[in-house]
């Protein structure tokens, strides 16, 4: 089986376009929490034989709280060829909080161990 890959280009405006290089007869579909919420439309590039264009609208329905990440996966092969990540809400708000204040802590840490650190050799 000739190898795949599909390299993003845009994530605009809820529509992912992307060029897919591989076998000719693949379909690509987006899914989301183990359903297929959509499938790719595919375009033949002219300058390519085995290069695609493909073209696929998220639906409204996978913006949410929290994280949410689409799998575009081949229907030829089953394996994923990109990953959407979708970051929003409170709930991510409050994860980013937490992991600043323990970047501080730990950045104190530091900054205590360099400053004694710094003190023991200057002394000697």
């Amino acid at each position: 089986m000739q190898d795949e890959a599909l390299t993003r280009v845009r994530l605009h405006g809820g529509r992912y376009e992307g060029l897919y290089s591989g076998p000719p007869d693949v379909g690509i579909e987006a899914l989301h929490q183990g359903q297929v919420i959509a499938v790719a439309k595919i375009t033949p590039e002219d300058a390519a034989p085995s290069r695609f264009r493909i073209a696929l609208d998220l639906p409204p329905s996978v913006i949410g709280e929290g994280v949410q990440v689409i799998t575009l996966r081949s229907t030829l092969s089953g394996s994923a060829l990109d990953r959407i990540t979708l970051m929003a809400g409170d709930p991510l708000d409050e994860d980013i909080r937490a992991e600043v204040a323990l970047l501080r802590d730990e950045l104190e840490l530091l900054k205590h161990a360099f400053r004694r650190q710094a003190a023991a050799t200057g002394s000697r």
